[in-house]
């Protein structure tokens, strides 16, 4: 093959400014305010909104091979952690600078390497003083949320009722300036519902509307409205709140005389009214301002902890949460329902009333539901996926005659409903609506292992192992309701929702009336989802809010300071090259000034980005403010510890929580913060030490003949 190789050292790194290119991009992406981007494409003229690294460089096209690294890197971070992508975006960019300044100065690669990679792990062994444990953060955030004057703890207990949980009751009050209005919603409603968690809930987006809604259960047709002074009213009783400070209360009397009217909704232990609530509170503090998502993820934690007390086996089960995004209704809409919600067709939708109420046989399936499907075998490659276009069978004898016979084998065992793991064969899918048989394709493995635990159905791969033993039952189906009770038509699909009783499974219902803002709806819920995630798996999170950074840039410019003191230049051995003019400890400080200046960047654009300071030298001299106070303090721990508990250091008085006070701390993750950080580094490193750029095919043959020829060695 012809080849073309080019010295990516020549000059300046070309693959260091490529990387410092590519992450400019993300700049904006930053921070807990990001702005958000529109990515058009040119060939079909559809936008979409996005708000991430990842969906940034899915839609860019990447040429260079640095850029395919810093994809995949990418990639690689979402895969595992779901969030700390624009950290490593903006961290990968922000070190490639700091390093072309050092090739500037004529520091050696080798030095560049080895003194980065040891003040990172200095930075991550010092920033272990800023870990707390995720019990110690939800005492905090529920001893912070409780107020003597706001509560009657011998009368007033929380439980587990969003409404009765004042964390996100705080966020609906100062919307609700309408008119009485009746909305009875049934996102939660249904009867076969465990765990007693047929209540009145608050639906998770109430807030953002004039009026906060009631979720109630099916068949109550009570009506009942929240009005402005808070009183909620029901043709069965009205009853004012009395447990909020944002709302006129009644004497300890009125309300132990009326509390029988909350019967199942007041629980909880005496002592701490919103114990019950640690995940709730963390979920705001991990949501870095994300409130839609943070409302949906209260109301889930809500729901798995009502099911552990009655013998779930976890609090918090990320398994047991998909979501469904509804295209044409108002964000209000959004909400958690028990079950699984999925989108059909029309088609699909008109068998499905035949079947409201009516317990069906359900059948899994863990493969395709085509003719050719072959399984890969019980050890399936993680990392591979198969698509295959099928041939339409069309009145063929052979495809005749496999269609009968899988449709004659349901038939046969009075299957209703049919739940595959991959594709579907559209003519077999047809035959079946026709004889009253829903097939619902594309469901995930943990919906399929729900749906198996709930109905006592057999997963298998084809339907020739289909027995009697393998199909469950108890399974309903129903057209999915809005909060105004009717049934969605969506135009070309229409939601569903499956339930089995005592079914360990969420559907977070996400809805917009912007197809561009869908994707990012979901992403904003799946990275805070994941947040939680990783926060009860490292039992442990940081401190936000700049905290960890600024310690970190603190640490690294204490390093730089020591390694220029008389007692280290005793040891000084400089390089014989003529080109090296700096020691070896001067290489020293210089490399860790510019691992610094990537912590002071990081700091300064979150500053800017939240609006915390107009410019970026500004954000410096306040960088600078809190190093020298860190410095004079004597510990710079001790000094971002303190600064923390009033509200953070970059947080502090911005933001969309800066109004309620202690409500307002942040924290992050820790395993996912600093692999974001490591992957970053190794990336700039490795694409540091690459001597060359070496291009093959017949890109070589127009290199030959362009303007850059004079750049590259032809063979």
């Amino acid at each position: 093959l012809p080849m073309a190789f080019r010295d990516v050292n020549a000059r300046r790194h070309i693959g260091l400014q490529e990387l410092s290119s590519l992450a400019l991009a993300g700049r904006t992406l930053f921070g807990p305010m990001k702005s958000w981007k529109f990515i058009v494409d040119e060939s079909t003229n559809q936008s979409t909104l996005i708000c991430s690294a990842v969906r940034l460089f899915e839609s860019l096209d990447l040429t260079s091979a640095a850029g395919q690294l810093l994809n995949e890197t990418i990639q690689a971070q979402n895969k595992e952690f779901k969030t700390g992508m624009s950290t490593l975006l903006f961290l990968t960019g922000a070190w490639s600078n700091a390093i072309l300044e050092c090739l500037q100065q004529n520091v050696p690669v080798s030095a560049i390497v080895s003194v980065m990679s040891e003040g990172l792990n200095s930075c991550c062994d010092r920033v272990q003083c800023l870990q707390i444990s995720v019990h110690d953060v939800n005492k905090e955030l529920c001893s912070s949320s409780f107020r003597p004057d706001a509560f009657k703890s011998d009368t007033c207990q929380t439980g587990h009722d969003s409404l009765l949980n004042p964390q996100i009751f705080m966020y609906f009050q100062k919307d609700i300036s309408a008119p009485e209005e009746t909305i009875p919603i049934n996102s939660f409603s249904h009867q076969e519902d465990d765990c007693g968690f047929n209540k009145c809930l608050v639906s998770p987006l109430a807030g953002f509307g004039s009026v906060a809604s009631l979720v109630k259960p099916v068949g109550d047709k009570s009506a009942s409205v929240i009005s402005e002074s808070g009183v909620i009213a029901s043709s069965c009783y009205r009853q004012k709140l009395t447990h909020s400070r944002y709302f006129s209360t009644l004497g300890k009397n009125d309300f132990s005389s009326q509390q029988g009217n909350f019967q199942g909704y007041l629980s909880g232990p005496g002592e701490d009214p919103c114990e019950c609530y640690g995940l709730g509170h963390l979920a705001m503090a991990l949501s870095h301002g994300n409130q839609t998502s943070m409302k949906l993820l209260q109301s889930i934690v809500e729901y798995q902890q009502d099911r552990a007390e009655c013998g779930g086996s976890s609090q918090f089960n990320i398994e047991e949460i998909v979501t469904c995004c509804l295209l044409g209704l108002p964000e209000s809409y959004s909400c958690v329902s028990p079950g699984f919600v999925t989108l059909v067709s029309p088609e699909q939708a008109a068998v499905i009333k035949y079947f409201e109420d009516n317990p069906l046989q359900i059948l899994l399936m863990d493969g395709d539901l085509t003719e050719q499907y072959r399984h890969l075998g019980f050890n399936r490659p993680r990392n591979v996926r198969t698509i295959l276009e099928y041939p339409s069978l069309q009145e063929g004898r052979a495809g005749d005659l496999w269609l009968s016979n899988m449709l004659g084998i349901l038939i046969s065992l009075e299957v209703n409903l049919v739940l595959v793991r991959g594709n579907v064969c559209e003519n077999l899918m047809e035959r079946c609506i026709a004889n009253r048989i829903l097939v619902i394709g594309s469901v995930s493995q943990h919906v399929l292992r729900a749906f198996g635990e709930a109905t006592s159905a057999q997963p298998v791969t084809y339907l020739t192992q289909l027995n009697v033993s393998c199909v469950g039952s108890g399974a309903q189906i129903e057209l999915w309701k809005a909060c105004d009770e009717r049934a969605m038509d969506l135009g070309e699909l229409m939601p569903v929702r499956i339930k089995v009783q005592r079914i360990p499974l969420l559907t977070a219902v996400l809805t917009t009336t912007v197809a561009a803002k869908m994707q990012l709806i979901e992403d904003q819920f799946w990275t805070l989802v994941y947040r939680i995630h990783h926060a009860l798996k490292d039992e442990k999170v940081f401190l936000g809010g700049g905290a960890v950074e600024l310690l970190c840039l603190s640490h690294i410019q204490m390093l730089a300071e020591q390694s220029l003191q008389p007692a280290n230049k005793n040891t000084v051995k400089t390089f014989h090259s003529p080109r090296l003019a700096a020691s070896v400890t001067e290489c020293k400080s210089i490399v860790l000034q510019a691992l610094a200046s990537g912590w002071k960047q990081y700091l300064s654009v979150v500053m800017c980005n939240t609006a915390k300071a107009t410019s970026e030298l500004e954000a410096f001299t306040s960088i600078d403010h809190h190093l020298k106070k860190a410095a004079d303090c004597g510990s710079p721990s001790t000094y971002i510890l303190k600064k923390f508990r009033r509200g953070g250091l970059v947080k502090d008085g911005s933001g969309p929580f800066a109004d309620h006070g202690e409500h307002s701390k942040v924290y992050d993750n820790i395993t996912a913060k600093t692999e974001a950080w490591r992957r970053a580094l190794d990336l700039v490193l490795l694409v540091l030490q690459t001597d060359a750029e070496i291009i093959t095919g017949p890109k070589s043959n127009q290199l030959l003949n362009s303007h850059a020829s004079s750049e590259f060695m032809f063979l």
